[in-house]
């Protein structure tokens, strides 16, 4: 079988306490990150800023950076405009603004007078109207904080029974991390925080966990074989070390193909996709030096044989 990697002996445990220092810089973004949503500072979508998004077409050729002048002139602020490629008509625009509502159609209407006014000559056909108030956005906002706290509840449980109460923790503490930074490096990019993106983040839980479930059942296994006549921290190195190939190849794959999807799928898909392969490198690097770290460090301060 194909292996990227070959018979490593990296110490990954002794140099936990370089990565205690990055995981410590994400984990602060992401909390960071956090306060600006609830506070409503953060780069919030519509989905939870509320704002009207609305599909129209030209009926001849028009550049974004007119569209975008259009809205500004008319005091729009927080505009997103895309293009939207393979459609029917060649010229149609997706256009989301993030201000106050005053009810769907009065909204459209302003921005497709205020598009007219700078395409005088240039019919705008107004194909949907998409409309979120802002109490509704944060109605949202709620039951985004609640679908996240419940999977890891779901994971610290899951992996509790299947393995060991520390496990548990370790995994539930290591997902946590890959949200955080997911939000945290979004916050220094200032992409848009939307519900695809914690979509995007649930899913990157899923992964992330069953890339921390094989680093375990290899420890697991070897610390059956190795608990009476080997170093704890020298199995958990060596347990890594035989599933690193595994890792790297089921990663470089996955990325790989999330990477095809955020080139090929449109803007829609953009910010969906990025939070995936941000997640799927975080997720990796936090299986080896965040879950399996925090079961050392736990265990060097209340030893244990572990079944």
């Amino acid at each position: 079988m194909f292996r990227i990697v070959k018979d490593t002996k990296i110490d990954f445990i002794g140099r936990r306490k370089i990565a205690y220092i990055v995981s410590g810089i994400l984990v602060l973004l992401g909390l960071v990150s956090i306060v600006l949503v609830l506070v409503g500072k953060a780069n919030l979508g519509i989905d939870f800023a509320g704002g009207t998004m609305l599909q129209g077409y030209f009926e001849s050729e028009a550049n974004i950076a007119d569209v975008r002048s259009a809205l500004g002139d008319a005091g729009f602020e927080g505009e997103y405009i895309t293009k939207l490629e393979g459609r029917t008509n060649p010229h149609t625009f997706l256009i989301r603004v993030k201000v106050g509502s005053e009810g769907g159609q009065t909204m459209a209407e302003r921005i497709t007078n205020a598009i007219k006014v700078k395409f005088p000559g240039n019919k705008f056909t107004l194909d949907s109207v998409h409309e979120v108030g802002s109490s509704v956005g944060r109605e949202l906002q709620g039951k985004a904080v609640w679908m996240v706290l419940l999977s890891m509840l779901g994971i610290l449980l899951y992996i509790g029974i299947r393995f060991d109460f520390r496990f548990g923790v370790a995994a539930t503490v290591a997902t946590f991390h890959d949200i955080l930074a997911v939000l945290g490096i979004f916050l220094v990019i200032n992409r848009e925080i939307s519900l695809l993106v914690v979509v995007a983040i649930l899913t990157l839980a899923g992964y992330s966990l069953t890339d921390t479930v094989v680093v375990f059942d290899r420890i697991r296994e070897n610390l059956k074989s190795f608990r009476r006549k080997g170093d704890f921290i020298a199995t958990i190195n060596m347990s890594i070390n035989e599933v690193l190939s595994r890792t790297l190849m089921t990663s470089l794959t996955t990325f790989t193909a999330v990477a095809a999807l955020f080139i090929l799928g449109g803007e829609s898909l953009r910010d969906f996709c990025l939070a995936l392969l941000i997640g799927i490198i975080v997720g990796t690097y936090s299986s080896v030096f965040v879950a399996s770290p925090i079961v050392v460090e736990w265990e060097n301060k209340a030893p244990k044989r572990f079944k």
